[in-house]
């Protein structure tokens, strides 16, 4: 029951919360054992009497404890700074905390700070974050008749009250958000929101162990932070479901569980407020790539595929079942941004509530129609949404499949998956929005330049070309030489298709050019570096591929400039002589640095012969300014500098 409930995320807290690998059954045993002997030891005091209380620490250490009671030495400690943060677990509990986990929680500050600055900047409240020089302006949208009434009267002085609000670090903001993190663990996430993410009302951390809970007691009190968190020991799923009402919702809420998240996605979805954030991460990865088909569908509601765009596939599995929970109750999301890294997938998405836009959501859904052979994409929308007259949108069911039986390309069949999100799944201007602050205040998180990096390729990506292509992938399916990455990308800039990176594979290729261009291209470079035919069995999607000659002039053309570039960066030609010493001219020479040069500002780097009637100490004739064809004398053999 133990383990049950910890892979949960409703017994003992672990890793996954604050991203920890280890596994659950070892992690419910460990934490389970030290409140079993607790139990022991209180036994005496179980037949009535009262207990003044544990004494102090000190006193314990000290050994200055009660008299008859033999109690174990302390079990050792670890502190851990992180951020602005400091906490303590015990060290045997490594589960407590994860390192990895750091620039998950970097990012998740970064994202709430301009959710934050969003939000508050409506009502007029300025965030104020330190490292940042000068306060942002605020853009309030507000009518004719607000504007007047914030309009000083003639005469009138501005009272303390009508200054422009801010909101500090660490600071309670009666207007601010309210935030929740419902498996807090150690609690380390909360603290780090209440000392580094300004605009706050309140944090509550919340966790179904008493264990974790009295462990948060503990930090929350060495951090100072008392007044902002709010401890809590309780169902993650109770707790949400008990703040439904739209007075008692969250603006925020942070999801970390170990393994995945779709037992919360239910209640998250209800207990967020209109316009607020949901954050969740999973790390079910394994699930999410395609190595379990049915579990992924049973969990998330979509059939995953081994394929090489697997991580982008996963983000978009994850985007689709939250969706598809918010249109329960005629809500639906907008993400902000969609991160894959190392062992997890990271979402933060606003949710909203509107009938007629939930209804939209079909058309942002499709099937997935794999290749096996040549791994060629086709994408199938759910639903279709057109504009009718007089301004009205009107919804139907989309006309399919794409594909024929057998792929057009490799005559092989075509595996079904999905239904996943096709929109997209970044706001390409929030994203632009937290690049340029974490940009402007690298010292503010130890990953800042991770950060910096991930949404910088993010802001390049195509938000319309769902899913990707591999280099590896395509040179492996013909068996030829792989092209680089900046050749591939120039043959689909010069065919005339739109390109960019991945942030989630870091030699994937994002196009919207249809797998025929792709294949067309690749036959091209097959032109350039041949496969051996004889090799190939006839009915290999290799053999197939390559059969057929390439048709597009585009990518060929493209081939080969980029073909004549290198070779003429590499058949440089040579200097002319008369250029050379021309420019060897300009550079005078050693003794003319060290101020014994005879021929002074006429000097240059190269002196030539003297004639027969000249002599050193002869002071040159000054014929005017030295021309390429005419050089002055130079001194004789005996006692000229020669070439330096």
């Amino acid at each position: 029951m133990r383990a049950a409930c910890t892979r949960t995320g409703l017994g003992a807290p672990c890793g996954g919360r604050e991203g920890g690998q280890r596994g659950p059954r070892m992690s419910a045993l460990r934490l389970s054992s030290t409140p079993f002997r607790r139990g022991l030891r209180r036994s005496p005091f179980m037949d009535g009497t009262s207990r003044p209380g544990p004494p102090a620490a000190a006193a314990v250490e000290n050994g200055s404890g009660p008299r008859g009671e033999e109690r174990p030495p302390a079990a050792p400690e670890t502190t851990v700074t992180e951020g602005a943060a400091k906490i303590v677990f015990p060290s045997a509990n490594e589960v407590f905390y994860n390192p990895v986990q750091e620039f998950n929680r970097d990012l998740t500050c970064a994202v709430i700070t301009e959710f934050a600055r969003l939000q508050l900047g409506a009502k007029g409240i300025q965030i104020k974050v330190p490292g940042e020089k000068n306060l942002q302006k605020v853009v309030v949208d507000l009518s004719e008749q607000e504007e007047e009434k914030l309009k000083p009267k003639e005469g009138e002085a501005l009272t303390p009250g009508t200054q422009p609000q801010t909101a500090a670090v660490g600071e309670v903001c009666e207007e601010g958000l309210r935030v929740l993190e419902g498996l807090a663990a150690s609690g380390l996430r909360s603290i780090r929101f209440a000392l580094e993410v300004p605009g706050l009302r309140s944090v509550v951390a919340n966790d179904a162990s008493a264990q974790a809970v009295d462990l948060m007691r503990r930090n929350i009190e060495l951090n100072h932070v008392g007044h902002l968190v709010q401890p809590s020991q309780a169902d993650a799923r109770m707790l949400m479901y008990q703040h439904q009402r739209v007075s008692e919702r969250f603006d925020v809420i942070d999801l970390d569980p170990y393994g995945s998240p779709v037992t919360f996605l239910d209640a998250a979805v209800q207990a967020v407020s209109e316009g607020g954030l949901l954050c969740v991460t999973c790390t079910d990865m394994a699930v999410l790539a395609g190595n379990s088909g049915e579990t992924c569908y049973s969990k998330y509601g979509a059939m995953a595929l081994k394929s090489r765009a697997c991580h982008e596939m996963a983000l978009r599995i994850v985007l689709h079942s939250l969706d598809l929970r918010a249109n329960c109750y005629q809500r639906f999301i907008e993400p902000l941004l969609s991160v894959s890294a190392d062992f997890y997938v990271r979402v933060f998405v606003r949710v909203f509530t509107g009938q007629a836009k939930a209804k939209a959501s079909a058309s942002k859904q499709a099937l997935v129609f794999q290749c096996a052979g040549c791994g060629a994409l086709h994408l199938q929308r759910l639903g279709k949404a057109s504009e009718a007259p007089g301004g009205r949108v009107k919804f139907s069911a989309a006309c399919g499949p794409p594909v024929s039986p057998e792929c057009e390309h490799c005559g092989q069949r075509h595996q079904l998956g999905g239904p996943l999100w096709a929109a997209p799944i970044h706001n390409l201007d929030f994203v632009g929005h937290v690049l340029e602050a974490v940009s402007a205040n690298p010292g503010r998180f130890h990953t800042s330049q991770r950060i910096r990096g991930v949404l910088s390729v993010v802001t390049e990506e195509l938000p319309d070309a769902p899913l990707y292509y591999t280099l590896d992938q395509l040179s492996s399916t013909i068996h030829c030489n792989t092209p680089s990455l900046l050749q591939l990308r120039s043959a689909l800039l010069h065919a005339g298709f739109r390109v960019s990176l991945s942030h989630a594979c870091k030699n994937a290729v994002k196009t919207d050019a249809p797998a025929s261009a792709v294949w067309d291209i690749m036959r091209c470079w097959e032109k350039e570096y041949p496969v051996k035919r004889e090799r190939l069995s006839e009915t290999s999607p290799a053999f197939r591929i390559l059969s057929v000659e390439p048709r597009g002039k585009a990518a060929n053309e493209a081939m080969e400039e980029k073909r004549r570039v290198l070779q003429n960066k590499r058949k440089e030609p040579a200097e002319d002589p008369a250029q050379r010493a021309a420019r060897l001219k300009t550079f005078p020479c050693k003794r003319f640095k060290e101020g014994t040069c005879q021929r002074g500002d006429q000097c240059c780097y190269s002196h030539s012969s003297p004639t027969p009637g000249t002599s050193v100490d002869a002071a040159p004739v000054d014929n005017g300014p030295e021309t390429p064809n005419q050089s002055p004398p130079t001194p004789p053999a005996t006692a000229g500098p020669g070439v330096d």
